[in-house]
């Protein structure tokens, strides 16, 4: 049953429905974010009203979260959902603003889970992982653990954690309210976490993470391996998208779903249907030439990427600084681009300079060229891997077409 609301939120949501009919008309937007603003000027409370008797699952983390989100939304059979990635509260009003359906999973900015989670009261969080993200500006790694930490320490909500992030399990392992879900998924990164986030000194990396003080890996409820295993039950778990990564993100949706009813088995067969997320993965094609696109935006995601592209003789790395993307590009000398040695690696975007400086220092093969010469570069009839971070991927994207 839907909540009426009062008059300032109904006012806030016809505000935001006509700025973001203008916005997209206009060409200047996807009609999310300027409507979403618009209605919280309004009504500061709008996300709080809009949440309330609806059964609300969040995910956050550094990386893998829209992915993760469009997988819990698969596996739940549907919901209403941030699909454009709009993850900070003026998105988040906007996606709830779309419909009243009663299951909701929303993605949210790491940085944002304290305002969102308050507001919303989720019935269930998912915690991917932590690293470092955006260093212009975003907190210290280890800053947003504390602020996770003390936004579910208070919490009602089941989480759902990645117990091999040390990271988040220093999030989550002291909840007072809240009950835990361990899922041993595994971590393509764990450079942000070498020391112990409990008394910062160096933890043992060797088979299940511990330190000296006491902390360490919990006890999975939930063990992903062949298969995923937990809860006296053992689905198979085989999905569309590609690497170990995603199956991790998959692994977390499928036990999210089934904390809000859905069996395991069902939900591992939904995931299993999803072939892309918002352009990730997708092969399109430009000039004659098929391309491959990835998103990855920190060390993180260059390092879970690595894998699926090392090996090719021609890959393409995108990196701008435009405010979506982060203006410091120094992430890029913790990414670990000497796994592309034996590539040629095509260096476009506003910092293509930058990444071929960095690839000399790891005797990486690098050409510097324009997003329009690249296609006339690379003879090979086979789809070419391209990484590319935030407005670097969305060009990509509007500037190719499908196979």
């Amino acid at each position: 049953m839907a909540t009426r609301l009062p008059l300032r939120s109904s006012l806030a949501l016809a505000g935001l429905r006509i700025v973001n009919r203008t916005s997209r008309a206009l060409g200047v937007g996807q009609g999310t974010v300027a409507g979403g603003r618009v209605a919280l000027r309004i009504d500061p409370q709008l996300v709080r009203r809009m949440s309330a008797r609806r059964r609300i699952v969040l995910v956050t983390g550094t990386n893998g979260k829209t992915t993760t989100t469009a997988l819990v939304v698969a596996a739940l059979g549907g919901a209403t959902t941030n699909a454009t990635g709009s993850n900070m509260s003026a998105g988040i009003v906007a996606a709830l603003a779309t419909d009243q359906s009663p299951l909701t999973v929303l993605e949210v900015d790491e940085a944002y889970l304290a305002t969102v989670a308050e507001a919303t009261q989720p019935e269930v969080v998912v915690l991917l992982n932590l690293s470092r993200d955006q260093l212009d500006r975003a907190a210290e790694v280890r800053v947003l653990a504390e602020k996770w930490r003390t936004t579910l320490h208070n919490s009602s909500a089941t989480i759902v954690a990645n117990c091999a992030d040390p990271l988040v399990v220093y999030a989550a392992v002291a909840q007072m309210n809240s009950k835990v879900v361990w899922c041993d998924v595994g971590s393509s990164w764990t450079l942000d976490a070498r020391s112990c986030p409990q008394c910062t000194e160096p933890l043992h990396p060797e088979g299940a993470w511990r330190c000296e003080c006491g902390f360490a890996k919990p006890i999975p409820d939930f063990v992903l391996g062949e298969t995923l295993s937990g809860a006296g039950s053992s689905v198979e778990l085989d999905i569309s998208l590609p690497g170990a990564f995603n199956r991790s993100n998959a692994a977390l949706a499928v036990v999210a779903a089934s904390l809000l009813g859905t069996p395991l088995q069902l939900a591992a067969e939904r995931v299993g249907t999803i072939r892309e997320v918002a352009g990730r993965f997708t092969v399109r094609q430009r000039d004659g030439q098929t391309f491959r696109l990835m998103l990855a935006k920190n060390p993180a995601g260059v390092s879970a990427l690595i894998g699926l592209v090392a090996g090719g003789s021609d890959v393409v790395v995108s990196i701008n600084d435009l405010i979506a993307d982060g203006t410091d590009p120094s992430w890029l000398y913790d990414a670990p681009f000497d796994q592309l040695r034996g590539s040629t690696v095509w260096c476009t975007g506003e910092r293509a300079l930058d990444l071929a400086t960095r690839l000399e220092y790891d005797d990486v093969t690098a050409r510097v060229v324009t997003v329009d010469e690249v296609a006339g570069q690379i003879a090979t009839s086979k789809p070419v891997d391209v990484i590319a971070n935030y407005t670097a991927f969305a060009a990509w994207l509007e500037t190719t077409s499908p196979c």
